[in-house]
């Protein structure tokens, strides 16, 4: 028997690739307020939680809401962050057909640049959302720690009939001059978005994470992109645009828990909401799991004179001094004397014998010498040590409080 194979009807969709939504996750923010942990890789890509990264959160809310295939737009310092997205098997994205796929700036036929800003991000990658032919798209930053189910989000969206739907959070309205501010009506829908405003008139904030009609988002890119006084970003350009034209926008207001790690106080705050007994954001649970690319080290060790007081510890630590409220991720050592408190201490790093760290953020592959004392007590003036990866802190050296370092400290 001879079976042939249909060809496709000229003009019409291949039904096989097409996917209801699609992500695109944007990832290459440089994190400029994170000083030295941003230095040489990007934001997305910075360590949280002791076994985590940032990235794992919006990848892991994908798979968990049925989303899988996810655009990852980089540009700022990517080799870390592409390394460790790899295939996408630790999140389940690793699918013959959708899954996560890396999108760098490209050269064009007519041009090359890279990323202009949020809304070009997008709009030159187009030819990857147009692949699988979507209902709608979801938009996402790649620097925020929170749970979220997007399915409950986009349901809202169809049943609003909307062109564009934002999640929103209430901030303290002291805070909302950080934020996209959302000025909406009793029944959500939006009549005004104010980017980032000196006196907002609510405090109800973007969370960076939209939902778009697909056939209104491609349109409004394509504008845009040919506005030569476009800032080509969402907040500022194609959002007001879409309100001025009378598009149906609605917020979605989150309850849970959701931080913006983008400084360096907001970024230990969060790895500290993960400690004590009833903590602030758990991780732990199994309903809503969080995926993450798991190093490959033996189980943590506690020696006769380790003592570990409400902190977390990843897999491959040696403890034989205290750490007490602490994060530290795979592979830290802390030796014999040594002291670590209220600080983050990333994978790979040893606090030498006698040494004592505290209220400190610590990047990767950092040795603290012996008897060094890297930060103060935790109290209201004292400020967060920060230390780069790769550096030594020379024995017996004192690092006072709030200082940043990305080379070696000799005295």
């Amino acid at each position: 028997i001879t079976v042939r194979r249909k060809t496709p009807t000229k003009g019409k969709i291949n039904m096989q690739r097409k996917k209801e939504c699609v992500a695109m996750l944007l990832a290459g923010g440089q994190g400029r307020r994170l000083y030295a942990l941003t230095s040489s890789i990007a934001k997305p890509a910075v360590a949280y939680g002791a076994k985590y990264r940032i990235i794992d959160f919006p990848l892991s809310n994908c798979i968990n809401s049925g989303i899988d295939t996810v655009g990852v737009l980089t540009q700022y310092q990517p080799l870390i962050l592409n390394e460790y997205i790899g295939n996408g098997q630790p999140w389940d994205l690793d699918r013959a057909y959708g899954g996560v796929h890396i999108l760098s700036p490209y050269q064009g036929k007519s041009r090359s640049s890279w990323y202009e800003g949020t809304a070009n991000a997008i709009y030159q990658n187009m030819h990857f959302m147009k692949m699988y032919d979507p209902d709608y798209v979801l938009i996402l930053s790649g620097d925020h720690i929170y749970k979220m189910d997007y399915s409950e989000m986009l349901k809202a969206h169809i049943k609003n009939g909307a062109a564009c739907t934002i999640a929103a959070i209430e901030v303290p309205l002291a805070e909302a001059s950080r934020f996209g501010v959302l000025n909406t009506n009793p029944d959500g829908s939006i009549y005004e978005f104010e980017e980032k405003p000196k006196q907002p008139k609510s405090n109800l904030a973007s969370m960076g994470i939209y939902i778009f009609t697909a056939s209104k988002l491609f349109g409004y890119l394509e504008e845009d992109d040919k506005n030569p006084d476009s800032s080509k970003d969402f907040g500022k350009d194609v959002l007001p645009a879409m309100l001025k034209a009378g598009e149906k926008m609605y917020s979605y207001k989150f309850e849970g828990y959701w931080k913006d790690v983008g400084t360096i106080a907001s970024l230990w705050q969060a790895n500290m909401d993960l400690l004590d007994e009833k903590p602030v954001f758990d991780v732990s649970g199994t309903e809503w799991k969080i995926h993450s690319r798991n190093p490959l080290a033996p189980p943590e060790y506690i020696g006769n004179e380790g003592v570990v007081k409400n902190s977390m510890i990843a897999l491959g630590c040696e403890i034989d001094g205290c750490v007490e409220h602490s994060v530290l991720g795979s592979n830290v050592v802390v030796e014999k004397g040594a002291e670590v408190k209220d600080a983050v201490i990333l994978a790979n790093s040893v606090i030498k014998a006698g040494a004592k760290v505290s209220y400190s953020i610590i990047d990767e592959n950092v040795t603290v010498g012996k008897g060094a004392v890297v930060g103060v007590e935790r109290n209201a003036k004292a400020e967060i040590v920060v230390l780069g990866r790769d550096l030594t802190v020379k024995d017996g050296v004192k690092v006072l409080s709030g200082q940043k370092h990305e080379k070696d400290i000799t005295e």
